[in-house]
């Protein structure tokens, strides 16, 4: 059984956050712990982006940032995959220097060293230079790195289609079983 944290940092995409959260919920049998990490700049941005702060009624444990005593900043607590959806890239910066400022960061960099799974869902466009070097820095140090780029093969007719379409793959990415999702060449 997996042990997932979701981070979710203030960089645009907040529907790509909503998305994953409800589609865990509804993969509860694959998973034993599923906690969850919101920046203050997360909540504002999910308002202005959603207008509204649906992610209060989710029925799921959340950890504050400066929480160092959670489960999850610990290799000891066996957490399987992290997934920092959307991952801003300061966040995104602080994880390729080693820099554990945070709650976030510190499970980011317990994943890596432990060899875990680590998913940033990078949200920013265009990509600086320094950006393109920090993501091959957390590439080499075994992260994954999953752009926030939808696809349009399945004729998404909604926002929460077309963010299903990075939303599934990060599942699939993560280890869950996905049956409901379109696959190609199927």
């Amino acid at each position: 059984m997996s042990k997932i944290v979701v981070a979710v940092t203030g960089a645009s995409g907040s529907i790509y956050a909503k998305v994953l959260l409800e589609k865990l919920l509804k993969l509860k049998a694959q998973w034993e712990a599923l906690a969850v990490v919101m920046t203050e700049n997360a909540r504002e941005v999910w308002k202005t982006e959603l207008e509204d702060s649906s992610y209060s009624d989710l029925p799921l444990k959340f950890y504050d940032q400066q929480d160092f005593s959670a489960p999850f900043a610990s290799g000891s607590g066996n957490y399987t995959a992290m997934i920092i959806i959307p991952c801003s890239m300061g966040t995104l910066g602080r994880i390729a220097s080693g820099i554990s400022n945070d709650l976030i960061t510190r499970a980011a960099d317990v994943m890596l060293k432990e060899r875990r799974k680590l998913i940033c869902v990078a949200r920013d466009t265009p990509y600086n230079l320094i950006h393109l070097r920090n993501m091959e820095t957390i590439t080499l140090a075994g992260g994954i790195i999953c752009p926030a780029t939808p696809s349009f093969y399945s004729n998404p007719k909604t926002f929460e289609e077309l963010a299903a379409t990075v939303v599934d793959r990060v599942i699939d990415l993560s280890g869950l079983n996905l049956d409901n999702t379109f696959r190609w060449g199927s």
